[in-house]
């Protein structure tokens, strides 16, 4: 059975991105009920919009309607999820039992259950399944061992992640944000406390050395497992980041891209190449989580983790011409004329080209592109094609 590959998208761009890129759906947030208030959410035109970008590939698009609700958030709910009916996104990804009595109203709407209700046992998943849940994103506690046993005692579709932040708390339910920024985690203004320099105290001693410590888990990163996850016959692998850069949605559903077409056609490479892919994006260090067994101190951040990325994402591909072979470029870090590149595209390709003949918009030559989200052309004897990726080669 081939999983879906599923990405997130904080905008439209992303979501064009992620679907070029390999994904074979991608989730959003609206500009209401969403998890992530600080991603580019989507207005319901964006919605539409990349509802038909997808389904012309044959691709999917769900929308998360995932907050805990208040009393104030369920003005519009119903009105909402009608226009997303009308739409015609996939599903909705919702975690309030409520939300999801009102989706069953619209029978054109399919709904999945969220990992904020930390489904961990095959009863709580066919309890939801007879609810009329499509599909159940498991809670990220759970085993290889225990996903292969809810798999065989059900019949709903399920949702695992594969790559990406894991809260320090369960399935997220965290209040440490709400206790020291007054920012509700679970209503989409998680402010990351858990990954704040922290000094560590025993008996009124610092004991912490004065160096950085934190309470933070390292992130998910599954590269291996992705094939035991196949063989247990989960419908989705679900990559974690709507509040990610474009380079990092390319980059990381690209490489998974490839680990799942290379598993299901029994020509895996070593993983160490798939590993140097995804660590060509901007991430920070790494574990299994939960999926081989309970996590140990060496899966969690006490002290700051940050792995810079192998290559800088510095221009996207906006526009090629194959006659002047001239590529207009959207500039995202500073390159100029004699950098060295690699130019990274959905088809695999990755080669290698210098940066020369750099021109603004206007055509007048310059040495350097040093200015944010700067529009500029160069000379490009290879064809390049719409949001193709240069990344300067270290």
């Amino acid at each position: 059975m081939r999983p879906e590959l599923l990405a997130p998208a904080g905008d439209l761009e992303r979501l064009k991105v992620a679907l070029l890129y390999g994904a074979d759906a991608v989730y959003i947030g609206g500009t209401k009920f969403s998890l992530r208030y600080r991603a580019s959410n989507f207005t319901l035109q964006e919605i539409e919009a990349g509802v038909v970008f997808a389904h012309a590939l044959g691709k999917k698009v769900y929308v998360t309607v995932n907050i805990v609700v208040h009393n104030e958030d369920l003005c519009g709910l119903d009105e909402y999820l009608s226009d997303l009916e009308k739409i015609g996104v996939d599903a909705v990804i919702a975690s309030s039992p409520y939300v999801i009595d009102q989706a069953i109203n619209h029978p054109e709407l399919a709904f999945h259950l969220s990992t904020q209700q930390s489904v961990a046992s095959s009863a709580l998943v066919n309890f939801w399944g007879k609810k009329g849940v499509k599909r159940v994103v498991l809670a990220r506690e759970v085993t290889l061992d225990e996903i292969n046993a809810i798999k065989k005692a059900t019949k709903v579709e399920l949702e695992v992640f594969i790559h990406g932040g894991m809260c320090s708390s369960y399935s997220g339910r965290c209040t440490l944000s709400n206790d020291l920024a007054d920012r509700d985690a679970n209503r989409g203004g998680c402010a990351h406390s858990c990954r704040w320099n922290y000094d560590l105290f025993r008996n009124g001693e610092l004991i912490s050395n004065n160096a950085d410590f934190q309470m933070a888990s390292k992130d998910l990163q599954t590269v291996r497992i992705i094939p035991d996850l196949i063989a247990a016959r989960v419908s989705s692998l679900k990559i974690e980041g709507r509040m990610k850069s474009l380079h990092y949605i390319a980059t990381v559903v690209n490489a998974y891209r490839q680990v799942i077409d290379d598993t299901i056609s029994h020509h895996l490479r070593s993983w160490n190449e798939y590993e140097t892919a995804i660590a060509k994006a901007e991430n920070r260090k790494t574990s299994s989580g939960f999926l081989i067994d309970l996590p140990v101190s060496e899966q969690q951040l006490y002290q700051r983790g940050t792995v810079e990325p192998s290559q800088n994402f510095v221009g996207v591909i906006l526009e090629y011409d194959p006659k002047t072979e001239i590529a207009t470029i959207s500039q995202r870090n500073v390159f100029q004329n004699g950098d060295t590149v690699e130019l990274f595209t959905p088809d695999g390709r990755n080669e290698r080209l210098t940066i020369k003949d750099l021109q603004d918009i206007d055509g007048n030559p310059i040495i350097i592109a040093n200015h944010a989200m700067q529009i500029v052309k160069m000379r490009c004897h290879q064809p390049v094609k719409l949001y193709d990726i240069l990344r300067k080669v270290s």
